[in-house]
């Protein structure tokens, strides 16, 4: 849950504190005369006011938060009085643990961790490699017939099989794909709709309703014994729990798998397509990952990883982590009012001129040494941090690296256009398609 100390610990008795430094107003204004995205605002405002700043977008201030040190204490230190208050995925992911507060959210978490670590991502990792096997035997395919491929869409289809598997133990079949394709309709659409909606919209109806009847079909599979080739999956984890956990009923059985599909394919879909999007744009990144070491060897994962890590740092997973201070509290020596609003910005605090060589640049090598990236845990935090951070982090990292073993050697994707723009939504997504041929590479 957000709440994470324990009950009985004395009280908390902030000190005093400095005013936070608040942009003017003129800055808010000229962000709406000019129809601006919401990281453009923030950017401005951090520029002005700093690591730690005000603004006003109504009678209320809300507080930016991007330096690491104020991060820590925010996500890591005292998520007790930082909580998160809803989820803008709600409607889409209902009380999944994503969105869940308070002991359901402690409950669901401690349930779901183990499938993550250790021995749990062990189990899913073979089902990962199929997935990468498969889009890779389709890559031959479209290499051999010089068909044009969206590779945003390629990418998508790979972590939906990979995340179907790990959840049902079926590889992805061609009319689970196509229905599936509602959850990015729906989740296109929720910046759209207000942060508190419940009931759906006309717009999205429609789409909930087939995720719905996917995860009814996925849900009766497994309840009914039935167990596919790559044997009991993760749902079978969820209706197991159903026999001795009455707060697991068909609903948040269906919250959790629908939260799971959503944060176990997009986000690294996502990832996935602006690395490739990067290496068009820096193709002696991709060179010197694979001169790291042969095929298989420890030296060429760690060299791919530096490719994710350094793409995560620049589209990370979680763009704006938004937060409610439940109490007084003082920030890296800045007054904190209980009730204020929290933006915790790791977009900003990733391309940072003061914490990072180069912010805007594609450099993977600031992540193959030890030395060469910020030491403080608050400069890089693609996923979050502290008790609320993504529970799916080694999963996203694991299917990412996998797959570009198996794609990255073979293949340069020759761009025919590119997107030209980011879409600040749930994700940092192109904001179109990404349309190439696959060559085959002479390195």
């Amino acid at each position: 849950m957000d709440i994470e100390a324990g009950s009985g610990s004395a009280p908390h008795v902030p000190e005093t504190g400095r005013p936070v430094p608040e942009a003017g107003a003129g800055v808010v204004e000229r962000w709406r005369s000019e129809g601006g995205e919401l990281v453009e605002l923030l950017a401005r405002v951090h520029e002005q006011a700093g690591g730690i700043a005000a603004f006003r977008l109504g009678p209320a201030r809300t507080v930016l938060v991007t330096d690491p040190q104020a991060v820590q204490h925010v996500l890591a230190l005292h998520p007790e009085r930082y909580v998160k208050r809803s989820h803008r995925a709600r409607l889409l992911i209902g009380g999944g643990v994503l969105a869940a507060t308070g002991a359901a959210w402690k409950q669901q978490r401690r349930l779901l961790q183990s499938q993550f670590t250790g021995t749990g991502m062990r189990r899913y990792e073979q089902r990962i490699t199929e997935a990468a096997r498969t889009t890779a035997g389709r890559w031959r395919r479209y290499a051999r017939t010089g068909q044009t491929v969206d590779v945003g869409q390629e990418m998508r289809r790979f972590a939906l099989d990979a995340i179907w598997r790990s959840l049902t133990g079926y590889p992805l079949d061609d009319g689970t794909e196509r229905e599936l394709t509602a959850v990015a309709a729906v989740a296109a659409a929720l910046p759209t709709l207000p942060v508190d909606v419940t009931d759906a919209p006309a717009a999205v109806a429609a789409d909930l309703a087939r995720i719905d009847a996917v995860a009814r079909h996925a849900i009766d599979a497994a309840r009914s014994g039935a167990v596919g080739p790559d044997g009991p999956g993760l749902l079978n984890v969820l209706t197991d729990a159903a026999t001795e956990r009455p707060e697991y009923t068909d609903r948040l059985i269906r919250d959790e798998l629908v939260t799971l599909l959503v944060a176990g394919h997009e986000t690294t879909a996502t990832t996935l397509t602006w690395l490739y999007l990067l290496l068009d744009r820096y193709p002696a990144a991709r060179e010197q990952a694979l001169a790291a070491g042969g095929e298989g060897s420890a030296q060429r994962r760690h060299a791919i990883q530096a490719l994710v890590h350094e793409t995560l740092r620049l589209y990370p997973s979680a763009w704006i982590l938004p937060r409610h201070a439940t109490e007084e509290d003082t920030l890296a020596g800045y007054a904190v009012e209980a009730g204020t609003d929290i933006l915790v910005c790791p977009y900003l605090t990733h391309r940072d001129p003061a914490l990072w060589r180069d912010p805007e640049g594609f450099d993977p090598r600031r992540f193959a040494t030890s030395d060469g990236r910020p030491t403080h845990p608050g400069a890089y935090f693609p996923f979050g941090m502290g008790p609320r951070a993504c529970l799916g982090l080694q999963f996203a990292l694991r299917e990412s690296t996998i797959l570009l073993e198996h794609l990255l050697p073979p293949y340069a994707p020759a761009f025919h256009s590119t997107p030209t723009k980011a879409v600040y939504g749930i994700t940092i997504r192109p904001d179109g398609p990404a349309r190439a041929s696959l060559e085959r590479s002479r390195i």
